[in-house]
């Protein structure tokens, strides 16, 4: 299996010019914009999203201009909505550097969030492809209502399995099945096909977002987030749900009204991930990770073996062993 470095370097010249694209479209008369949006653009992240549209394009006939524009339009909504998440969760950090919220203020932080969607739909018009328009947005449209509805449940202590895969599959796998998919479209590719990749990019997002979740399970100065961090939110991750779905363990009733209290202190969430470890919470996440990968890997056969197919298989395998 090829690494995240190995496939990234196999679209070098492609990848740069996605970003050309990027710093030309966001280029503007302000200094302070100017200023704010070079100093947000040196730490890129692994870009795995843009990487996922190159790829597609590749799969369906080869990458041209409108497959980059496409590319530079997913990636500018990708980073409109974590500029937005940093003022949501007042985080003050972000890829080891400080957030726009945090250096200058909110006002300053969701206004510079908009102007990058603005350059999302400059970059999309460039495709002259109405159907590119109609998936970005859906996909926004979908992580609105994946993050409201995480809000909702949180406050009704939903817990289900099935309702927070919905939530993972709108909020998260969303945007993976909109790179393939606008990818595909610029490229030509036929229906068929395309909609057998954006399974694949839906499961992939899903196993995203589930081992993104277990890393809250623990400590690690990597990641650089508290553990149970999310459980302090009011999220209840999949580790825990099945534990808690395990309800012939002792513990269970006990924890079951834990996680239903109105505050949980920091004892009390280091008891419900504790449980959650013990009673084999982590063990089947990863069970279900593996499956999403297997069924991917058999929609992936219907395509041509080659390099860019290894390259979604890898991918795939890369999500999942990750550490951070």
């Amino acid at each position: 299996m090829a690494t995240l470095d190995q496939i990234q370097e196999t679209i070098k010249p492609e990848l740069a010019q996605l970003n050309a694209i990027i710093a030309h479209t966001l280029h503007s008369n302000s200094a302070l914009t100017d200023h704010i949006v070079k100093e947000y653009l040196r730490t890129k992240g692994k870009q795995i999203r843009p990487i996922l549209v190159l790829l597609s394009g590749k799969l369906f006939g080869g990458v041209n201009d409108k497959v980059l524009y496409a590319g530079a339009a997913i990636e500018l909504l990708h980073n409109a909505s974590l500029i937005h998440d940093d003022v949501i969760d007042v985080s003050s950090e972000r890829r080891g550097v400080p957030t726009i919220n945090s250096v200058w203020d909110n006002h300053v932080a969701v206004l510079v969030g908009d102007y990058f969607v603005a350059g999302a739909l400059k970059c999309a018009e460039q495709t002259h492809e109405y159907r590119v328009l109609n998936s970005l947005s859906n996909m926004g449209a979908n992580l609105s209502m994946g993050e409201i509805d995480q809000i909702d449940n949180a406050r009704n202590h939903e817990i289900t399995e099935q309702a927070y895969m919905t939530i993972i599959r709108r909020k998260t796998a969303s945007l993976f099945v909109s790179c393939v998919e606008v990818g595909g479209i610029t490229a030509g590719a036929d229906d068929r096909r395309l909609a057998k990749l954006m399974k694949y990019a839906e499961l992939l997002g899903q196993c995203f977002q589930i081992k993104d979740d277990t890393f809250d399970y623990f400590h690690d100065p990597i990641i650089g987030k508290p553990t149970g961090n999310d459980l302090r939110e009011g999220k209840i991750t999949l580790p825990l749900i099945y534990a808690l779905g395990r309800k012939e363990l002792p513990e269970h009733d006990e924890m079951n009204r834990l996680v239903h209290k109105a505050t949980l202190t920091d004892g009390d969430i280091g008891r419900l991930v504790d449980y959650a470890k013990a009673s084999g919470g982590i063990d089947y996440a990863y069970r279900v990770m593996q499956r999403m990968e297997k069924e991917a890997c058999q929609l992936l056969d219907d395509f041509e073996p080659g390099p860019t197919v290894d390259a979604f298989k890898s991918i795939f395998s890369y999500i999942i062993s990750r550490n951070k």
